[in-house]
C-alpha cells in the first residue's frame, strides 16, 4: 500500500493494483490533475470533501473511475456519474474491499441539521488496512493498521480525537482535514497524537507517496 496525502481531506491509496482517491475537496487542488483512477469515493457532502466546481472534471478525466459516493451527496452535488455508498455496505475493487462504516457526520451545533458520512475501510489481502472516517469519530473498527487522523474541524476538539486515535489503536497513522490550521497548530495537534497515543503519527505533508511500514 502507498498513501499520498493531497490536501486536507484528500487520500490517494494504491493498493492492490487500484488507485483510489478519497475527498476531493476544495480545501486543496493537489488532486485535481490526478488520472488512471480506478474509483472516487467521498464521505460526505461538504464542499471540504467533494468541490462542487472541479470534481465534475475530475469524473470526466478518470473515465473509467467507478463513482461512490454517501447517498446524500447524490442530491447534493451535481456529479456526472455516482452511486450511492451507504453505512453498512461494501464494494469490491478488484482485490480491494472497501467497507463503509458509521452513518453520521459529529455534530457541528446543535442548530445545524446533522448529515450523512461514511467513514471509509480500505484493506486487501496481503496489505494494511486504513480508515479514513471523514468527519466523524464515532465509530471505531477494529484491525485498523493505518489510521487517518482528522486534525482540526469546527465539530472537534483535540480531547475527542486523542480518546478516537487511543480507541482504534492503530501502529501508524497521519493527520487529515488539516486545511484550516496554520503551521504552528498542526505541529500542536501532531505532538499531542504523538505524544498522548500510542499511534506513530507521521507528517504527510510534502505528497510523496508513503509506504506504512517504510
Amino acid at each position: 500500500m502507498q498513501i499520498t496525502h493531497l490536501g486536507h481531506a484528500a487520500v490517494l491509496v494504491e493498493v492492490a493494483d487500484r488507485r483510489i482517491l478519497i475527498d476531493p475537496g476544495n480545501c486543496s487542488s493537489a488532486w485535481r490533475d490526478v488520472a488512471d483512477l480506478d474509483a472516487i469515493l467521498v464521505t460526505h457532502q461538504h464542499p471540504d470533501h467533494v468541490d462542487p466546481e472541479h470534481v465534475g472534471a475530475l469524473i470526466d478525466n478518470n473515465p473509467d473511475a467507478r463513482v461512490y459516493v454517501e447517498p446524500q451527496v447524490l442530491d447534493a452535488v451535481p456529479l456526472s456519474r455516482g452511486e450511492g455508498l451507504a453505512a453498512d455496505d461494501s464494494i469490491e475493487l478488484g482485490g480491494v474491499r472497501v467497507d463503509a462504516v458509521g452513518g453520521w457526520h459529529a455534530i457541528i451545533h446543535r442548530d445545524i441539521p446533522q448529515i450523512g458520512n461514511v467513514g471509509l475501510v480500505i484493506s486487501a489481502e496481503g496489505e494494511p488496512t486504513l480508515f479514513h472516517p471523514g468527519d466523524s469519530l464515532a465509530t471505531v473498527p477494529a484491525g485498523v493498521d493505518v489510521l487517518a487522523i482528522p486534525a482540526y474541524g469546527p465539530w472537534a476538539a483535540m480531547k475527542e480525537t486523542v480518546d478516537f486515535v487511543r480507541e482504534v489503536k492503530a501502529p501508524v497513522g497521519f493527520p487529515i482535514h488539516d486545511g484550516l490550521l496554520h503551521e504552528r497548530g498542526f505541529q500542536l495537534v501532531l505532538g499531542r497524537m504523538n505524544a498522548m497515543t500510542p499511534t506513530d503519527v507521521r507528517d504527510l505533508r510534502d505528497g510523496t507517496a508513503w509506504t506504512p511500514g517504510s
